[in-house]
């Protein structure tokens, strides 16, 4: 029975009800001596504990896209064929364009929001460089089979979830394409394929979106695999003009971390709610090292970076929880980068999907503008002043990163971090051990 499907939430329900009745029927009723009583009564009431935390973890689970089935939730998830040295690039020398076509088989995708919105399909992708071997969900705007538009490629943008998270949540918990479906219908929004991969490849750690030899090559299934397989089963567009990643938490990390690793992939990034410094995930594979730390943290490649990369970045959060990675970010940005950086109260969700979900419009609106755009300066501009519309549920208009009165606060709470902390994006003890 599916973790996430309809049958074991009705069963997990039907049992908490059942716990709750045979106390009240067989509490004065249970047969037999003293003892046996006693311990009758405790079991039932163990019963009782036992089947309600069971449903709040599902109704919790399924609400926030946390672990996708049993192999995950109990640790013996393994999705790494073999993690071959791949190199600085992640290609292992391999010569992409040489690689034939490979045919994919799609099928319906199970699960909560999966089938609305046109329906989202999967596929087993067994990747050919990276070596893993996982699912990867793929939507198709509303466009894509319309008879004039047959000829048309699109853009594309992966959607990573955070850890423990599945790619489903883009779907489910966030309703992502939900949201753009009406936008996309009316021009507002590009119409985008929307790509979602596993990231949550190795049992109980976080791949931190990179690649270890030995262990896993996540960098290369994201930016080479995954990628790969798009460009040979839909009409996309090629990379770099065509192609975006966006990410919540530790998901939003890895978004900016491949943005500004691999600019000859990606033109924008978007990261709701992440970090720079990898130590933000206490689990993540990246953290393991001072050396790893340093070829995974977004802003030192970005500071030290010979020639600044032609991206786009979009970075919200509040403070110590997304909005210091984005100022420090924006902060070492040179054009052609830009980074727009939006500000959110405290008072806007927390670290969630109820502060996420509303962002979902205004993201997909900032991509459109961004996507093939080479900005003049380091700092983006596109969204401020009038015609910005306010995040849903924030209170406010989006901060820009530009300056512009009462859109960036003068002051900041920075929990008592140093300055060091501040610009790995990881400013309280909070934001550190995010864990969604």
């Amino acid at each position: 029975m599916s973790l996430t499907g309809t049958p074991f939430l009705c069963t997990i329900v039907v049992l908490s009800v059942v716990a709750l009745i045979l106390p009240l029927l067989l509490w004065s009723r249970t047969p037999g001596p003293k003892p046996l009583r006693a311990a009758a009564r405790v079991l039932m009431l163990l019963f009782a504990q036992g089947t309600a935390v069971t449903l709040v973890f599902v109704l919790v689970n399924n609400q926030n896209g946390l672990y996708d089935n049993w192999a995950d939730l109990i640790g013996t998830g393994d999705h790494v064929q073999q993690a071959a040295d791949l190199g600085r690039d992640g290609t292992g020398g391999i010569a992409l364009k040489r690689l034939p076509r490979v045919g994919q088989d799609f099928g319906p995708a199970d699960g909560a929001g999966m089938r609305a919105a046109g329906g989202v399909r999967v596929t087993q992708l067994r990747g050919r460089v990276s070596g893993v071997n996982a699912e990867v969900y793929v939507w198709l705007p509303p466009q894509y089979g319309e008879p004039a538009y047959r000829h048309r490629k699109f853009p594309v943008v992966e959607l990573l979830p955070g850890y423990p998270g599945s790619a489903k949540a883009w779907f489910g918990a966030l309703r992502a394409h939900e949201q753009v479906l009406p936008l996309m219908r009316d021009g507002r929004v590009a119409p985008f394929i929307l790509v979602a991969p596993r990231t949550n490849l190795l049992a109980g750690v976080d791949t931190g979106c990179a690649n270890v030899p030995g262990q896993v090559n996540a960098d290369s299934w994201l930016s080479v695999d995954v990628p790969r397989m798009v460009l040979d089963n839909f009409r996309a567009q090629p990379a770099p003009s065509g192609w975006a990643v966006a990410g919540y938490s530790a998901g939003a990390h890895c978004a900016v971390k491949l943005a500004v690793a691999h600019p000859d992939r990606y033109r924008a990034a978007v990261s709701l709610s992440g970090y720079n410094d990898p130590i933000g995930e206490r689990n993540s594979l990246a953290a393991q090292s001072p050396a790893l730390r340093a070829r995974n943290n977004p802003y030192l490649l970005l500071r030290k970076a010979a020639e600044p990369p032609r991206i786009a970045l979009y970075v919200s959060g509040e403070s110590g929880d997304g909005y210091q990675a984005g100022a420090a970010l924006q902060a070492v940005a040179k054009a052609p980068t830009t980074v727009h950086v939006v500000f959110l109260p405290r008072s806007a969700g927390g670290h969630t999907m109820a502060l996420w979900r509303p962002q979902v419009p205004e993201v997909f609106r900032w991509l459109t503008l961004q996507m093939g755009q080479n900005r003049a300066r380091g700092v983006d501009g596109s969204l401020a002043g009038a015609g910005t519309a306010p995040l849903s549920g924030s209170g406010t208009g989006p901060g820009t990163g530009n300056g512009a009165a009462g859109t960036t606060p003068r002051s900041l709470s920075t929990a008592g971090s140093r300055h060091a902390a501040l610009a790995s994006g990881t400013s309280s003890p909070a934001a550190a051990g995010r864990r969604r």
